[in-house]
């Protein structure tokens, strides 16, 4: 345990180490715990007898760990991070409603708000030459089957081997590797439909990226407030992967190829490839019914609805409908979404979350089923460059939870191959 010297607050209660274990529901030793692993700061009381908690940040561990933590080898892990809040079905970047500033501003602007706290209207990123054209080698290389996210894992790696100043950790390299990896992966992916203008919003870049079908300004405002949305969801579990990367002071492209590495699982970032054809079959048969009839019959969870952080309609969900109902070619995936939200409900409360909402875009403008995860990957890689940062001032490798051994207890005798006599210890490797 290391307490940190200096003067105590006194316009903030303090709670002693026996009061914060009985607000968090554990022992002194987890409180103690907690401390080493960085998730509690503490501070000497006066004279040096015992420590002192903050007691807001106390109530903040003990909310996000559900006091589900009964020693210090289990439970959840959980970390001071001012990036964002999600709290009474409501997300917020730096303490700012995240829907709002998907309304008002595009996916750059609120990049950079996510970055340093500071509004940058008109933001634009653009991709170093020599960077996108190693980009662009590099995905042009692959199989043409490879999925979006081989596209970007593989660029990812291109621009890094292209950043010789990738492993300065300042605050203005990281911020400034960011600024041109997020256009390159964009541009390294290949061009389904129309270039964009150069030196226009991400979001018009990506779009010829998704589709064939041409751009219209009600169709790239739900794309670019989904890139916005997307940006952060706390320590979801890329996220979590990218900080991981990040404690052991891995440069911010490898910590962007640990997020993407994880984002990929069909419980992540995968989520609405599975909604895009749930929802593409309900149009397709004329009716949703039928379609989430088979899921329930066969035992398949309904995809795109439900969330484990909301109780009601995932607000970033609400967002994107809200903005599709602009488009007049979403009017039949709009309706089929809203047919699914209705026809599982009569089995389950459940409501809809931002995949279905992707799933209502990709469905209505022509694009493959994997296009929401590509959305998805592009608009997160900003959110771990922000944890990124975040966790860079913190103190190195200090994401190191206990594993509980269930395996033989030793000593246990050496074991034999089988083939012969004992020949002795092997490798060490």
């Amino acid at each position: 345990m290391t307490d940190q010297p200096g003067p105590e607050r006194h316009d903030a209660p303090r709670l002693t180490t026996r009061q914060a274990a009985e607000l968090l529901g554990v022992k002194p030793e987890t409180v103690y715990a907690y401390v080493s692993r960085g998730q509690l700061s503490s501070v000497r009381a006066a004279g040096g007898r015992g420590s002192t908690f903050d007691a807001e940040e106390v109530r903040a561990l003990a909310r996000r760990s559900g006091r589900r933590d009964p020693s210090p080898a289990g439970g959840d892990l959980a970390f001071r991070t001012g990036i964002t809040l999600i709290e009474d079905d409501r997300c917020y970047f730096r303490g700012v409603d995240a829907t709002e500033l998907a309304r008002r501003y595009g996916y750059e602007e609120v990049a950079e708000w996510l970055w340093t706290g500071e509004l940058r209207p008109g933001a634009r990123f653009a991709a170093p030459a020599g960077t996108l054209a190693a980009a662009r080698r590099a995905v042009e290389a692959l199989p043409a089957h490879s999925g979006s996210t081989d596209r970007l894992r593989v660029a990812v790696t291109a621009a890094a081997a292209t950043d010789p100043l990738r492993f300065d950790l300042s605050p203005e390299a990281v911020l400034n590797s960011a600024r041109g990896l997020i256009p390159a992966l964009v541009g390294a992916l290949p061009v389904l439909g129309g270039p964009a203008a150069e030196g226009g919003p991400l979001a018009a870049e990506l779009w010829s990226r998704l589709t064939p079908e041409p751009a219209d300004a009600p169709s790239l405002a739900v794309l670019d407030a989904a890139l916005a949305l997307l940006i952060d969801h706390d320590l979801a579990a890329s996220t979590l992967a990218a900080r991981v990367a990040a404690s052991a002071r891995a440069h911010p492209y490898a910590v962007v190829s640990a997020g993407l590495g994880v984002l990929e699982g069909p419980l992540h970032g995968a989520a609405s490839g599975l909604a895009h054809r749930l929802l593409r079959e309900a149009v397709d048969r004329g009716s949703a019914v039928p379609v989430v009839a088979d899921h329930l019959r066969t035992g398949r969870r309904v995809p795109g609805l439900g969330h484990r952080i909301y109780r009601g309609e995932d607000p970033r969900a609400t967002v994107l409908f809200e903005l599709l109902a602009e488009v007049p070619q979403a009017a039949g995936a709009l309706a089929a979404a809203r047919e699914v939200v209705a026809t599982t409900a009569r089995h389950a409360p459940l409501h809809a979350n931002i995949d279905l909402a992707l799933a209502a875009l990709s469905v209505s403008r022509g694009m493959a089923a994997d296009a929401g995860e590509t959305v998805f990957a592009v608009s997160r890689t900003a959110g771990w460059v922000a944890h990124a940062l975040e966790e860079y001032g913190e103190r190195p490798l200090r994401i190191r939870p206990s594993g509980q051994y269930t395996g033989p207890r030793p000593p246990q005798p050496l074991p034999r191959d089988g083939s012969g006599p004992d020949q002795g210890p092997g490798s060490a490797n």
